[in-house]
């Protein structure tokens, strides 16, 4: 309940929904007067929300993209890790811990929150990105990095923590043993899981019952998770991402991915309470200037080896500051790491004070961050307009990106469209590019927002000016000059923000005519009561179509009476 009032409160003020849910988990948490919640139950639903996220991102995201971007990813990662450990276990240093305090210390503020990256990601549409790939590859081999860590400190920790040392050939069989571990799930993963996960999942779809395709995604999910943590020594996440990845594979993908989704939003939204749970705001008061400096190595140090990496790649600045943005934060690892680190007497407390206050200051800044530096990066595309009304355009080749634009003031709106009388597509997916085929075919000026890659292309490809951002941020809406517009297309499927880009444009020209895509009673009714002029589900248009093509083959059969529609339609 606090979750979900403090998430509404947090949207409402134009932050994001995750701040809510920390500021629930604080208030609700042992150092704060009131109600304290279980704490250990919290943390294991948590682990639940994990999973079901691993998974869902194992669904998208393919070994095949993996493999694209490893040329990147994994230098990038093992850098960043070397560079934020170094400087944690200077800092470290400097408070007079034990080395065993400052490798712990160190490796924990080396790893960014999957979870948090995900969201933010998915939040801004750029999963589907080349930016996106690139930062999921690169956290993916961050945690990959840590699922080591984790298996070789239990073994090695005690014997720090007694002031002895391993000989290279102990701590080199360790090694072994614990990369011998993962190999081999891995392997079991892309061989025999590539087999049975599909099998299963189309022997469940087979048997036309929703609810037990639905049980065989979670069971899927938890079960590969809880196997590869038994069995392997691997992190449920980690099981739960490979998973995903086999079945991403599958026909089926689409489907369970629709499945997922529910359950992993409302589990992933507990983490978020359970690591405010752990929060003691008096730290900041104990210690602020030990909270900066954890806080600036993450958010500043980090960062800039991540966007040299990038750079030296020869990928444009906007790309870098993307991906090092997205990675200047730290999370469920964490957590992990300095649990363990504590229990195991090799951290003292204050090292995870430290680093869960500077992991939820990095948490709330950066979407805020991430926010900034693409609404920098959102600009107006050039433009090719049809010259005849009835002439189909010719694809044209996309213009290459200069190697470094230079990022525009983080304030600064994008340019608005000169174009009078035009049509505007929100989104250019499989609905958004029929249209506008259509209406390039027709002559009509026309104008698309849209973010991932491929579909800008094609967009520019058939005369569209593009622009790249999201058009539910009002400044982003007001490139399109909505003022001067002919029509409105919201072809994204996402009611909620269809809805928000409705109400906004409806404010912007009353006069409007708005057409919106529906996928249910309820999301006709929502988007109509926002401003749209017509929200068409697609169910009801297939009917239509259907009786059509009987009615035309049948013409002795008497037309049914169409049923009314609803008051909202």
């Amino acid at each position: 309940m606090l979750a979900f009032i403090f998430g509404l409160a947090a949207h409402r003020l134009r932050f994001s929904p995750l701040v809510g849910y920390l500021v629930a988990g604080i208030a609700i948490g042992p150092f704060t007067p009131g109600f304290i919640a279980d704490q250990e139950l919290a943390n294991e639903l948590a682990e639940i929300g994990v999973i079901l996220l691993m998974f869902a991102v194992g669904l998208h995201f393919s070994l095949k993209d993996l493999m694209s971007v490893r040329a990147i990813a994994v230098p990038g990662a093992i850098a960043g890790i070397a560079t934020a450990t170094l400087l944690g276990t200077a800092l470290a240093w400097s408070f007079g811990w034990p080395p065993g305090a400052r490798l712990v210390f160190g490796l924990a503020l080396s790893v960014a929150s999957t979870v948090v990256l995900l969201r933010t990601l998915q939040e801004r549409r750029l999963m589907e990105t080349d930016r996106g790939h690139i930062a999921v590859g690169w956290v993916i081999v961050e945690d990959l990095a840590m699922v080591l860590a984790l298996v070789l400190l239990p073994a090695i920790g005690p014997t720090i923590a007694a002031g002895t040392s391993l000989s290279p050939w102990q701590f080199g069989a360790l090694v072994a043993l614990t990369l011998a571990k993962v190999s081999a799930f891995v392997a079991i993963m892309l061989l025999a899981g590539r087999r049975v996960i599909p099998w299963v999942m189309h022997y469940a779809a087979h048997t036309g019952s929703r609810e037990l395709f639905r049980l065989a995604v979670y069971a899927v999910a938890l079960g590969v998770a809880f196997g590869a943590a038994q069995l392997f020594g691997v992190s449920f996440a980690l099981g739960a991402f490979f998973a995903g990845m086999v079945m991403g594979e599958s026909k089926l993908s689409q489907r369970a991915t629709e499945e997922a989704l529910p359950l992993r939003d409302a589990f992933a939204v507990l983490f978020f309470v359970s690591v405010g749970m752990l929060f003691d705001p008096h730290v900041l008061l104990r210690a602020p200037w030990a909270v900066l400096a954890t806080l600036g190595i993450i958010v500043i140090g980090k960062p800039l080896v991540a966007m040299a990496i990038v750079r030296a790649f020869g990928h444009p600045m906007g790309t870098a500051l993307t991906i090092s943005a997205s990675l200047a934060q730290i999370g469920e690892f964490s957590f992990i790491l300095v649990g363990l680190g504590v229990t195991m007497g090799l951290l003292p407390p204050e090292g995870r004070d430290l680093v869960l206050a500077a992991a939820i200051l990095s948490i709330l800044l950066n979407p805020f961050l991430i926010a900034a530096l693409e609404r920098g990066r959102v600009r107006l595309l050039p433009r090719t307009i049809l010259p005849s009304a009835r002439k189909a355009p010719e694809p044209q080749r996309a213009e290459p990106e200069p190697a470094s634009p230079p990022p525009a003031p983080a304030s600064e709106p994008p340019a608005v469209t000169t174009l009078e009388g035009h049509e505007v597509v929100v989104g250019y997916g499989r609905v958004g590019s029929i249209l506008g085929a259509g209406l390039a075919a027709a002559g009509h000026p026309f104008l698309v927002f849209e973010e991932t890659d491929e579909r800008m292309q094609a967009a520019r490809g058939m005369g569209a000016e593009v622009v790249v951002g999201n058009a539910a941020d009002p400044e982003v809406l007001a490139a399109a000059n909505l003022a001067a517009a002919r029509r409105l297309f919201v072809t994204i499927p996402d009611a909620f923000e269809a809805g928000q880009v409705i109400q906004q444009a409806r404010a912007l020209n009353p006069g409007l005519e708005i057409l919106a895509r529906a996928h249910s009673e309820e999301a006709v009714a929502h988007l109509t009561g926002l401003g749209a002029t017509l929200a068409v589900m697609g169910e009801r248009e297939i009917a239509h179509r259907m009786l059509e093509a009987a009615l035309a083959e049948a013409p002795a059969l008497s037309p049914a009476p169409e049923p009314a529609p609803p008051a909202a339609a």
